[in-house]
């Protein structure tokens, strides 16, 4: 980011997570240029997760062309994932609020706002607004796995989520760092902010298909890291802190130097 652009405080900041997306690249971050500018300031933040098909060259163009967005990439070396990804670039975020979203073209950006509305609120005790897709444009057999995934995820946390697969998500910048970090915990997040204490919000979003590229998972490989995640998190939230957002208040003692009288 330019000089210019650190002297300015962004409401909210969007983050995205790529891998070989370079086709995807210019229309969603046209789209989400054109969603939040009637927001208020805003930040984006793209981390390229170990890309080879040339997306970091296509980030950078974006980032000459558009002087006037503040804009950053976070670059990985070789691909960690994109519960890495999302963390490396909310890390780097100066923004109270941010939105998140994918980086294949499936998550309209024009649901930004439906994202941020209900943290307008002023909702002290809100950390996150998950997005649920309504209609999604997937093939049937993954749209029947991420059903049963979604079910049993539902049943065994109780984080009244429907589909916590959806990139689309809303969240308070410092209480998502204070998070246990690990692998994949961007599935788990509705879970996560109620185990701390905080509120959860839902609305749903619109999906569409995806616009280049291809799928990096598969249903297979998804199933094989969900159950040791979703055991992982049952026994995060069995272990849960005691005292939530709402239940702290400090009082500061400050101490000053006795004078002698002359």
């Amino acid at each position: 980011m330019s000089d210019r652009d650190q002297s300015r405080t962004p409401a909210f900041a969007i983050v995205i997570p790529m891998k070989d997306e370079a086709g995807n690249v210019e229309a969603l971050l046209d789209g989400c240029v054109a969603a939040a500018t009637p927001l208020g300031p805003f930040e984006i933040w793209v981390t390229d997760d170990g890309s080879t098909d040339g997306t970091g060259e296509v980030l950078r163009g974006f980032q000459r062309a558009h002087p006037d967005v503040m804009f950053g990439i976070v670059t990985h070396a070789r691909s960690a994932g994109q519960s890495a990804a999302v963390h490396s670039a909310v890390g780097r975020a100066r923004a109270p609020l941010i939105c998140t979203l994918d980086g294949d073209g499936q998550n309209p950006p024009d649901q930004i706002p439906r994202l941020l509305a209900p943290f307008e609120g002023g909702d002290a005790e809100l950390g996150l607004v998950a997005g649920q897709r309504a209609r999604r444009q997937d093939t049937l057999a993954k749209r029947w796995a991420s059903r049963f995934a979604n079910r049993l995820r539902g049943w065994l946390l109780k984080d009244g989520t429907r589909d916590t697969g959806c990139g689309l998500k809303a969240f308070r910048r410092e209480p998502f760092l204070a998070l246990p970090y690990f692998d994949h915990m961007h599935r788990y997040l509705p879970a996560l902010f109620q185990r701390d204490g905080w509120r959860v919000a839902h609305v749903d979003v619109e999906h569409q298909e995806r616009g280049a590229g291809r799928s990096k998972y598969t249903n297979f490989g998804r199933a094989l890291v969900g159950v040791s995640d979703l055991m992982g998190v049952v026994w995060l939230i069995r272990r849960k802190k005691r005292v939530g957002p709402g239940d702290i208040s400090v009082t500061e003692i400050r101490t000053e130097t006795a004078r002698a009288d002359p």
